[in-house]
């Protein structure tokens, strides 16, 4: 594993993408930053970090014999490895947020950002960058639902050995990945993923409101709502949010 160190950057996975354009990139490279200016998290959100309190890194690393169509077991391995670390450290009520955020005490502790890259059918290379609020005590007005390893814990946290208990969680669960244990990904992700089965009020792109309850991930990726007349309804990412 290599780990390139950066006092500030704009994007930690702005930069390591475009090492892989210009450079051969080992499998399981790390470009990690003190002070990342202008983090990115899902649909081009915006992630707010303090230089020095948090991780904020990417990671490339190679996907084998994955479908393009398969893609969602691929988010649920490299947001597994977070939460399986993360669970080590009695963190209260810890979840899984679809798509892979990682919630605790309904609160934001991590986002994840995955961007591939294609083969024909397949994908071949993944740089997955990760925000984990770890020793941040203070977050923006405009942010209230951000919450921290440290406010939920009162502990200060290594940053450098949280690091690399995710990258070996997530080089266990890359495995998974290319031997295509599809099943065992599922499982352990479902069993987890926030507010499954309990029904809840949503609200739609267009601020339409309706009770439903999650159930799963369908095949696509999109998250599955029972609702209030036994129908299943499939949501994209910003189509769908609690209200």
């Amino acid at each position: 594993m290599k780990i390139i160190k950066l006092n500030a950057i704009d994007s930690t996975n702005s930069f390591l993408k475009k090492m892989t354009l210009e450079n051969s990139v080992s499998n399981f490279t790390v470009v990690i930053t003190e002070s990342q200016e202008k983090g990115r998290g899902q649909m081009n959100a915006k992630w707010v970090s303090e230089a020095g309190k948090n991780l904020t890194f990417s990671v490339f690393f190679e996907v084998k014999n994955v479908l393009v169509s398969n893609h969602k077991y691929l988010n649920f391995a490299v947001s597994l490895s977070v939460f399986n670390v993360l669970k080590k450290y009695n963190l209260p009520n810890l979840f899984i947020k679809w798509p892979n955020d990682i919630m605790a005490a309904n609160k934001k502790v991590c986002g994840i950002l995955i961007e591939n890259s294609l083969k024909g059918m397949h994908i071949n290379t993944s740089v997955v960058g990760i925000g984990l609020n770890v020793n941040q005590i203070d977050f923006p007005v405009d942010l209230p639902q951000a919450s921290s390893l440290k406010m939920l814990t009162g502990d200060n946290f290594n940053l450098d050995n949280l690091l690399h208990e995710i990258i070996d969680a997530l080089k266990v669960n890359v495995d998974l990945l290319n031997n295509q244990s599809y099943n065992v990904l599922e499982d352990a992700y479902l069993k987890v993923l926030y507010k499954k089965n309990v029904p809840s009020m949503f609200k739609t792109a267009q601020n339409v409101l309706f009770l439903g309850k999650i159930i799963g991930v369908g095949n696509t990726g999109k998250l599955q709502i029972a609702l209030e007349d036994e129908t299943i309804q499939e949501f994209d990412i910003k189509e769908v949010s609690f209200a």
